[in-house]
């Protein structure tokens, strides 16, 4: 396995990112971290799925890592555009086979990663706790959304039509993971009930609990499971189509 910086040009922004690889790699893999995290967060996982013959991408998103003086100012639009420049430079890697790209997400980035599949292919896509966001303050920087709304937003099942990212998911033809927490604080089971309902065209739909789980995994245990049923799925799904 190699270890690589790779960075990431947005209009007149500089990304930091580092690829993980391995001799020979043909399936991509895209990380992309939540809202305050990082790609430090996905540095072990990339070594571990470098392993079994993919080409890794992790990348800080604007806002995080060495731009995070931009959060407050930061929109998804800004990041959805930061995600699509990390896909260009992750299937611009001479090993990787552009239409064999899987994306791992998590949280506001697996919510930003249904729009992705809008405007790029992918053919696999891992979501973990998947975020659930209103459309009406798109515009808004990320940090001035009001939490309690969020939060009310987020309790009930979402209708498919009334949300952009879950209409993006319908149309998604490939294979989905969604990987759930248990006691996540932050998103509830009727988000994961609103995606689950909304993949009406994956090829196939897999959805695993976490049990005791947090929203950030933060025991040693939770994170050990979401490691194993990442690259267990990763095996059966991207291996198996080499």
């Amino acid at each position: 396995m190699r270890k690589t910086d790779a960075t990431i040009r947005i209009a007149k922004r500089e990304l930091e990112g580092h690829f993980y690889e391995p001799r020979t790699g043909l399936p991509g893999v895209l990380f992309i971290h939540g809202w305050n995290g990082s790609q430090d967060r996905d540095a072990e996982r990339s070594r571990a799925i470098s392993r079994l013959g993919c080409v890794c991408l992790t990348f800080d998103m604007r806002g995080h890592g060495l731009t995070q003086s931009e959060r407050p100012k930061v929109t998804r639009t800004d990041n959805l555009e930061d995600i699509c420049a990390a896909y260009d430079k992750l299937v611009t890697h001479p090993s990787v086979d552009a239409s064999c790209i899987l994306v791992v997400a998590s949280s506001y980035g697996a919510y930003l990663s249904t729009f992705l599949t809008a405007v790029r292919p992918v053919k696999w896509l891992a979501m973990r706790v998947p975020a659930l966001y209103s459309d009406d303050d798109w515009d808004q920087p990320k940090d001035a959304i009001d939490r309690e709304d969020l939060r009310l937003y987020r309790s009930t099942e979402v209708p498919l039509m009334s949300n952009r990212a879950l209409k993006h998911c319908q149309h998604f033809g490939g294979d989905v993971l969604i990987v759930e927490s248990e006691k996540d604080e932050r998103i509830p089971h009727p988000t994961i009930a609103s995606y689950l309902a909304s993949f009406k065209r994956a090829c196939s739909i897999t959805h695993r609990i976490i049990e005791g789980a947090d929203h950030s995994l933060s025991r040693l245990e939770s994170r050990r499971v979401y490691d194993e049923i990442l690259v267990r799925w990763i095996k059966e799904m991207v291996l198996a189509a080499r």
